[in-house]
């Protein structure tokens, strides 16, 4: 329990930020059900309790005897690095100022410790380069004031806490007439709603009480909204949110590089760690931009297109699904639309559209993983050029969260699928797939573009050329000879064959026909493959 004494430990520091973390954890769907905006940016409860469940991790894992400067710089630095969303980066900002506040403390007088949570509540306001009338950030300003006012007159700790929510309280409920979309659903900022969960959360824990439920008087009616919404018109429809380690900059330069960009900019400097979030119109343009600065951490893009119409559309019969992801996914490159769907019905999760010529970007790989429905994913590139795409994504998304089977050619890349188990972890069918992937035996046929001698062979441009294991064997007049050439010395059973955009079915029917007179105890299958520049691709056992 809370006496009003003259100094504050780190312990009941402590204590005050894991209350607040408790107080989302009860509080987080009541302050979901708030955010109606049109393009919803995530879940604003959700959001703010990822944030402080960071925070919570990191604090309980040190010792009750640790400083005030100690317990504030953990949760600064845990709260930028775990922060999500818009209200989730505000309030890492909240944190950090309060951080700031007990640099260097060992206790903290309750005048000390109240300056620190109003220099946090100014820090997160001023976090945002054009900061809105009616949001998180109205709240913000209005609990500054009254806690400014509370640690004036010198009053306890409990009591600035107390000063700053009605303050708050007071400004939350003046929202709706400052953003006529809030009025029109008749809720309150559902941002501003998530601060006083944070203060109350705290006053809580200084107290050693249990946090209450928020009580909401309206709520919103998404029926009603989805009738009276407007047409969606974004010109940065993309959220992109990302982490920048190793940084030597400063936010003034992030801002100023990132400007052009978008909108809805917060950014947030620690040390050498830079958070960003940003709307922006080409989320690879700003990832590009920040790889300059260091390296890429926790990468998050997501289609507010799509946030909105799944809000707007929302019905309150349908299922709602859990946020939380769980278990193992393949993402699998593929050269064309038949050998996607067949990857799919091999258990393939995500397609990426890639293969020779047409490598895929690093930033497609990301955004597929990041709005997937599984916890952690396995890519299969399927090509050479694209192995280091996959590490890069692995690299920067973390080896918690993705690895990859470093396949090179369509037949390992099926071979590892076959061998896929969804009841395995992601670390156990990395290893068996990889194993498996190494005894697949890929054919492919395409076409030369140029004149050259690859190992002592002479080719010529426009001559078909057949590989095996993507390296060239032979060349040859047509798909035919070339085919021939690459069968007869090889021992196999099984071939199957999936033919490309530049070859009719009836073509590859008469190639199938052509092999099984050719040798009657070769299995030959046939799929259409729509992959683009190989007329043939080939697996064979």
């Amino acid at each position: 329990m809370y006496q009003d004494r003259r100094h504050i430990t780190g312990k009941q520091i402590k204590d005050m930020l894991l209350g607040a973390y408790h107080s989302f954890e009860k509080n987080y769907q009541i302050i979901n059900d708030l955010n109606v905006f049109p393009v919803p940016d995530g879940d604003t409860g959700t959001n703010m309790m990822h944030t402080m469940a960071s925070v919570a991790r990191e604090l309980s894992s040190m010792k009750d005897d640790s400083t005030a400067g100690e317990i504030g710089q953990a949760a600064a630095k845990s709260a930028v690095m775990g922060a999500r969303g818009n209200s989730g980066v505000i309030l890492s900002q909240l944190l950090r100022g309060i951080g700031r506040g007990l640099a260097g403390k060992n206790l903290v007088s309750n005048n000390e410790l109240g300056k620190a949570f109003q220099y946090g509540i100014l820090f997160s306001y001023r976090s945002v380069s054009k900061p809105v009338e009616g949001t998180i950030l109205t709240v913000a300003r209005g609990m500054a004031k009254g806690s400014y006012n509370a640690t004036r007159n010198c009053e306890s700790l409990e009591d600035v806490l107390l000063e700053a929510i009605r303050a708050g309280k007071e400004e939350l409920a003046e929202t709706p007439e400052k953003l006529p979309a809030l009025k029109a659903a008749g809720v309150v900022d559902a941002g501003g709603q998530g601060l006083i969960a944070f203060f109350e959360g705290c006053l809580a824990g200084l107290r050693g009480e249990d946090c209450a439920e928020i009580k909401v008087t309206q709520k919103a009616n998404v029926k009603m909204q989805a009738a009276d919404a407007e047409p969606l018109d974004l010109e940065f429809p993309y959220c992109t949110e990302f982490i920048v380690k190793g940084a030597s900059v400063d936010k003034k330069t992030v801002v100023e590089a990132l400007d052009g960009f978008g909108n809805s900019m917060i950014v947030a400097v620690i040390e050498d760690i830079v958070k960003v979030h940003i709307h922006s119109k080409n989320p690879g343009n700003v990832l590009n931009t920040a790889q300059q600065w260091g390296t890429l951490h926790d990468i998050k893009i997501e289609n507010m297109v799509d946030q909105h119409e799944n809000r707007i559309f929302a019905d309150e019969d349908m299922v709602q699904v859990s946020g939380k992801r769980s278990g193992v996914g393949i993402l699998s490159v593929a050269a064309g639309e038949g050998i996607a769907k067949i990857m799919r019905e091999l258990g393939a999760t995500e397609i990426i559209s890639g293969g020779q010529s047409m490598n895929p970007p690093v930033e497609d790989f990301v955004n597929a993983i990041e709005n997937g429905e599984y916890e952690q994913y396995i890519i299969l590139p399927n090509n050479k050029n694209i192995i280091l795409a996959a590490d890069q994504v692995k690299k920067m998304l973390g080896v918690a969260k993705v690895d990859y089977v470093p396949s090179t050619n369509l037949a390992q890349g099926m071979t590892a699928l076959f061998h896929f188990d969804p009841e395995r972890s992601m670390e156990e069918n990395t290893v068996v797939m990889s194993e498996e992937a190494k005894t697949a035996t890929s054919g492919a046929i395409t076409i030369a573009v140029r004149d050259s001698v690859v190992g002592g062979m002479e080719v010529h441009k426009g001559e078909y050329l057949g590989l095996i294991n993507d390296k060239i064997f032979c060349t040859g007049l047509s798909v035919k000879q070339v085919l021939d050439k690459m069968l007869s010395e090889g021992d196999y059973e099984l071939i199957s064959i999936y033919y490309g955009e530049d070859i009719t079915k009836e073509e590859a029917e008469e190639i199938v026909e052509h092999l099984e007179e050719i040798n009657e105890d070769w299995e030959v299958e046939l799929f259409y493959g729509g992959q683009p520049l190989y007329p043939l691709l080939l697996s064979m056992e």
